[in-house]
């Protein structure tokens, strides 16, 4: 007898009258083992990660739920730089987040940005622009195996941020509102980090400056020159780098992001989907073997550097160095950082807050008014005395002690407006 309809049809209009149609039923969407949902267990509203309580609570209700995962700080394992190690973690290693989540991409900035699932902001975090496009967010990437908690949360944010804007009298009096904005987003940023042991042997010539005395017939006297006096340096050096993080992505400005990773990684905690709980977090758009060449970079350069250390002068020229890797291994990591974009006079700028410890990088606009006002003020008195002493000697006074007086304090006051508009184009290019 057979069956209607088949095992894997369903049902589907049909233009004739009488007879039945079948279609091949739609493929029900793979669920990931280890996704979890989190929901609350007396009120069945969504719960969220709290990083004052440290652990998942439901704003509804008050339910709260201990987040349960392992400080392993520096003994987090790290996974061999091999290519069999690297298939391995491809094939074996766990992918996605370990819950459902959105994603954002943002159509201004090519930010993507994993969201909770059922989120309703359509911003996007690191350029504030709302030309996104949501869609279900991918479960191909790694997973991470650790990351830092936030331990700053968005109070102490806004107090951190208050007080850098008003650390610098050069910025606009409007910028300072943005404190009060409360558009801090707390996001867990993807980074790689690296361990290897550096072997180098170098050799340079070194330049020492001695002073000889020796008698001049032409000026028939003793003089003294100075010359450098070069001889090659040879050494060796054996460094064990530990922890040297390369950004997982390249949308964001590397610059800021260097101003605020001195995270300390004996924080560091077994992965958990429950600390991303109504958090943002960005999947890593670096793959592992680019991150892995500029990490290597690094060492290279944090070796070199030891290297002309050894040498017995500064002055060093032709150096060369010869440099073997080892012990080289690896660790997919998140990190906690606050992020925040808001728009001065149709220019963007992003602050960055570093979520475990409040470290703070970040652009802001100069007002220039402001600065040609302090630069006018500390010229003012030079200009000013200069030009009465310079009436005063023409009709006969003594304007010599008042026109010198003048150029001294105009040559003072030069010399800071220089230093004071070069601190202005640096906060302004920053």
């Amino acid at each position: 007898m057979d069956i209607f309809p088949p095992a894997g049809y369903i049902p589907t209009a049909s233009t004739i009258e009488g007879i039945e149609v079948y279609q091949p039923a739609p493929a029900e969407p793979a669920v990931e083992a280890g996704v979890t949902d989190f929901v609350c267990p007396q009120c069945g509203a969504t719960t969220a990660y709290s990083v004052a309580e440290g652990g998942l609570k439901c704003s509804h209700c008050g339910y709260y739920e201990a987040a349960q995962a392992t400080v392993v700080g520096k003994a987090a394992e790290q996974l061999e730089f091999t290519v069999e190690t690297l298939e391995k973690a491809s094939a074996a290693e766990k992918h996605g987040w370990g819950e459902e989540r959105q994603e954002i991409e943002c159509q201004n900035c090519g930010a993507c940005t994993a969201i909770p699932l059922g989120s309703l902001t359509h911003t996007c975090p690191f350029c504030g622009s709302n030309k996104v496009i949501q869609r279900q967010a991918s479960q191909d990437m790694l997973r991470p195996r650790y990351l830092i908690p936030f331990r700053v949360d968005t109070a102490a944010c806004q107090q951190i941020v208050a007080r850098w804007l008003s650390s610098s009298w050069m910025t606009p009096s409007a910028l300072r509102r943005l404190a009060s904005l409360k558009a801090f987003v707390p996001v867990y940023l993807p980074f790689w980090a690296f361990h290897a042991v550096t072997k180098a042997t170098w050799s340079a010539e070194v330049g020492h400056t001695v002073t000889e005395r020796h008698y001049s017939p032409s000026q028939k006297r003793w003089v003294t020159r100075i010359k450098t006096v070069w001889r090659r340096e040879s050494g060796s050096v054996r460094l064990n780098i530990d922890d040297v993080l390369v950004e997982g992505t390249s949308k964001l400005s590397a610059l800021l992001l260097g101003q605020i990773k001195n995270f300390d990684l004996r924080g560091l905690v077994s992965y958990e989907a429950k600390f991303l709980a109504g958090m943002h977090a960005r999947a890593y758009d670096v793959p592992l073997e680019a991150a892995w060449a500029t990490g290597r970079e690094r060492m290279r350069e944090r070796t070199r550097l030891a290297c002309r250390q050894q040498a017995s002068s500064s002055q060093i020229r032709n150096f060369g160095m010869s440099l073997d890797f080892s012990d080289e291994t690896w660790r997919y990591i998140l990190l906690p950082v606050y992020v925040a974009a808001y728009t001065y006079q149709n220019d963007l700028f992003q602050v960055f807050v570093n979520g475990q410890n409040g470290a703070i990088a970040g652009q802001r606009p100069v007002d220039w008014g402001k600065v040609w006002l302090a630069i006018a003020a500390l010229l003012s008195p030079g200009v000013l005395l200069s030009l009465i002493g310079l009436v005063t000697l023409l009709l006969g006074g003594v304007g010599v002690i008042v026109s010198g007086i003048g150029f001294i304090l105009l040559a003072i006051g030069v010399g800071i407006a220089i230093w004071l508009y070069s601190q202005a184009t640096q906060m302004d290019d920053a």
